[in-house]
């Protein structure tokens, strides 16, 4: 999925079923946030070496040369690719320095090299949206060290420090945000890369889960493990959902209703064993072909919300 200008490029799930043989790829384009679902990545780079598990996710920064093996064999997960910009922490306003990610628990790969005859070694190499391959009869990673900033880096999802409602109402969902490809718009992302992680759900009086909604993000979420708050079935790790933007869409029915069952007194609760993320875009994506005659695709998603009550309500801005 993309969108014209400042670009962003979705693909709703990777499938590698075969390591990198005799190969490296390198993104001209723009920065490749990948989230792996199931099985490790080992990643080499220029820079050095990274191992990336389900759980954890890796940035491999435009130009960079690399090679993906699979040390687990087949191995899926999710992708996006941004223009223009680089990711970076959000900005942390009236949280102040401790809080979501901090920068001390990325990891940038430590320099290794190899110097050694590769032949027929082939650099495939993405321009301006096409692909062009090259060949040489050595390694690309014969790089023996390195100075700056700009590197490859990895981040372990489980060091996020969530924050949340203590008291009254369900916060927006960029209060989990880990890294932000932002526009010249202040507080208007290309890409927010937000999770839902492990956490105690603690409000009063407060309809807990994300309550039902629109806005002029548009929404790509998928699951890396366990189940999400908000879809009670259907909604399986490996699986992503897309809503547009202004699209209304909320929980499911069977979440309102067991949410409604429980009481606005209900106590403190702990969400555990899962790991939702969201690719959160002031864009407006199109689908491709490809996923919308996928046979994968769930034309019975609708159905999730079948049965829910009318209610008088009103409407809130951001």
């Amino acid at each position: 999925m993309h969108e014209g200008g400042n670009n962003i490029f979705l693909t709703c799930r990777y499938t590698a079923n075969k390591s990198m043989d005799n190969c490296a790829f390198c993104n001209a384009d723009g920065d490749f946030l990948v989230v792996p679902q199931q099985g490790r990545l080992w990643i080499t780079t220029e820079c050095g070496r990274l191992q990336v598990s389900p759980g954890e996710i890796v940035v491999l920064p435009q130009g960079f040369r690399f090679v993906v093996d699979l040390p687990d064999g087949p191995s899926r997960g999710y992708v996006a690719e941004v223009f223009g910009t680089h990711f970076q922490l959000p900005d942390l306003g009236p949280i102040g320095a401790n809080g979501l990610a901090a920068s001390r628990d990325f990891l940038a790969p430590t320099a290794w090299f190899e110097d050694c005859p590769r032949p027929g070694f082939t650099i495939i190499q993405k321009f301006g949206g096409e692909l062009f391959n090259a060949r040489q009869d050595f390694s690309p990673f014969n790089v023996v060290a390195w100075h700056g900033n700009y590197v490859p880096y990895k981040y372990d999802l489980s060091k996020f420090c969530p924050y949340n409602t203590v008291l009254i109402d369900h916060g927006d969902p960029s209060i989990n945000t880990v890294l932000t490809a932002p526009t010249d718009k202040p507080g208007v992302a290309l890409l927010d890369f937000v999770i839902f992680p492990p956490r105690w759900l603690v409000a009063e009086h407060t309809f807990r889960p994300p309550y039902y909604h629109r806005n002029c993000m548009s929404e790509f979420m998928g699951l890396i493990y366990g189940g999400y708050e908000a879809k009670a079935d259907g909604f399986l790790p490996g699986g992503a959902s897309l809503h547009s933007c202004m699209t209304p869409h909320g929980p499911d029915t069977k979440t309102y209703e067991a949410t409604v069952a429980r009481g606005n007194e209900a106590g403190p609760h702990k969400i555990t064993d899962t790991m939702a993320f969201m690719f959160e875009s002031c864009l407006m994506p199109r689908t491709c072909p490809w996923a919308l005659d996928s046979h994968f695709r769930d034309l019975d998603y609708y159905r999730c919300w079948i049965g829910l009550q009318t209610l008088t309500s009103g409407l809130s801005s951001d």
